[in-house]
């Protein structure tokens, strides 16, 4: 069983990619839960003199929508992960150029939901920090983990959301690598040049099929 480093890359890439998938998911999730299941991404807050008070929350469904693309894109390289091995074991990992072509595509898409996701993560949590700040009470977000809440005890949200964006951007450049993988291994495997009358390797075969020229008396 011989595996070339390639193979090992790309292991060491889909299991990357499993684990940020993951700690995204859950990240954001534990931080949603603070605030009793409000997604806080994009959220205004005030200062109310002894405590800090949510004044809106973004629509719970973009919280959902980062987890859901975090999990899947999570499954999806799990299941690569174990092809991998599996194909490793019995030297079937070779893909021809239609299963490439297939796999590039989900790349690329898996990729642009993935930039969206991590730009949500982004923007959300700037917006939420800017809202935090310009309550004069902090000077910065993650001080307000350890302020008093109205109606909520988030402790450790800043942490958890900061863990969900690190970890949707790292997912972001994993996939990057891997598309630039696929792109590289479908160039190497493409089609086979025609060969020309010109060219020596076509005198060589038709001499082969049909005998070389008759002697010239």
């Amino acid at each position: 069983m011989a595996v070339s480093v390639l193979q090992l890359v790309e292991l060491a890439l889909h299991g990357a990619a499993f684990l940020c998938g993951i700690v995204c998911a859950s990240a954001l999730t534990v931080a949603q839960g603070e605030f009793g299941g409000w997604c806080i991404l994009y959220g205004t807050v005030s200062w109310n003199g002894t405590a800090l008070v949510p004044k809106s929350f973004s629509h719970i469904s973009l919280c959902y929508f980062v987890s859901a693309v975090s999990i899947v894109v999570a499954l999806y390289c799990f299941s690569s992960l174990l092809y991998g091995i599996y194909g490793c074991c019995t030297n079937e990992s070779q893909w021809d150029r239609t299963w490439l072509s297939i796999a590039l595509v989900v790349a690329f898409i898996v990729l642009f939901f993935l930039l969206i996701a991590a730009c949500i993560l982004r923007v959300g949590m700037d917006a939420l920090c800017a809202s935090i700040v310009q309550t004069k009470s902090l000077s910065s977000c993650q001080d307000a983990e350890h302020k008093p809440w109205v109606s909520y005890s988030p402790t450790r949200f800043y942490s958890n959301l900061y863990s969900a964006q690190a970890s949707a951007w790292v997912n972001v450049f994993l996939w990057c690598l891997l598309t630039t993988r696929l792109l590289v291994q479908r160039r190497r495997e493409g089609p086979f040049p025609l060969l020309r009358r010109n060219d020596p390797e076509w005198s060589a075969e038709t001499e082969a099929i049909f005998g070389g020229r008759p002697i010239q008396p």
